[in-house]
């Protein structure tokens, strides 16, 4: 895929002829007023998407904080957004596609062709002065028909047994075990190596150019790539990324919050030696 395919710019977006179906995700860890973030302002025509109600399902040790949902509850909240068979998607935060590129992932994993995330999403749009609405926007019921699969997943003992590179999106504190939030135990999945994925962002909040993600990624490139996060949300960004830099990768849905909540996998902490070993 190229970059286009995966991203679009805001002014790219503003010019097309054809407006894509819009999702509004804004998500962030300890930020549960995403929809009223989306009704003080909004591109227009988008749809809110509540990323713990509807990008997920129930929580559970085994699935982690974060679990995939029921393909059948995923079309529901699809056909509620208004999707309909076919039409693209552009899906957007305010966070530097944090939260947005699970919507991306997701609905690609569902068999979504098109979507792609808007490269700064809300801060973009609006610093290029582009109109905003507020309130709530509801799109007529959409059509769609989604069924799982359509993008691989790797479960716990898939990781456990994992022959290839795992990668660790979260920040470096989380990953050496120096601090943890919010799941069950500290540390990281032994031999994963940390990535944080605020580092695919430049300082404007849009995603490196692609020689760049390509530099990043280079010292895992030639292996089969595994990524995780926290609870499988944020990994998704570090897939756009590598997607971007033409490298294939497969998510951890469960995640750090999954594994660590099974006493019997082992956690390791501190840093790893050599990135490249």
């Amino acid at each position: 895929m190229s970059r286009e395919q995966i991203l679009v710019d805001v002014v790219s977006l503003h010019a097309a002829e054809r407006t894509p179906a819009l999702l509004d995700v804004r998500w962030a860890l300890g930020d549960p007023h995403g929809r009223d973030h989306y009704r003080e302002g909004h591109l227009p025509g988008a749809v809110f998407v509540d990323l713990e109600a509807e990008l997920a399902g129930p929580a559970s040790p085994e699935g982690g904080r974060h679990p995939l949902p029921d393909v059948a509850d995923l079309q529901a909240a699809a056909r509620r957004w208004g999707l309909r068979e076919g039409e693209p998607v552009v899906v957007y935060d305010n966070t530097g596609g944090l939260a947005a590129a699970r919507a991306w992932w997701l609905l690609r994993w569902a068999g979504c062709g098109s979507v792609r995330v808007l490269d700064g999403g809300f801060g973009a749009w609006v610093e290029a002065g582009y109109p905003t609405e507020t309130g709530d926007h509801e799109r007529e019921p959409g059509n769609v028909t989604l069924s799982p699969g359509h993008l691989p997943a790797l479960t716990t003992d898939d990781v456990a047994a994992f022959p290839g590179t795992l990668l660790d999106a979260r920040v470096a504190e989380r990953y050496r075990g120096e601090v943890e939030p919010v799941d069950r135990r500290a540390g990281h999945i032994p031999g994963a190596h940390n990535l944080p994925t605020t580092g695919n962002l430049g300082p404007d909040g849009r995603f490196l150019p692609t020689d760049a993600l390509r530099e990043r990624f280079a010292p895992y490139a030639d292996t089969e790539i595994g990524v995780y996060c926290g609870s499988g949300v944020t990994a998704a960004h570090e897939l756009v990324a590598l997607a971007v830099a033409g490298i294939p990768a497969t998510l951890y849905p469960g995640s750090w919050s999954a594994w660590s909540a099974d006493p019997a996998r082992p956690a390791e902490t501190g840093e790893r030696a050599d990135p490249g070993d």
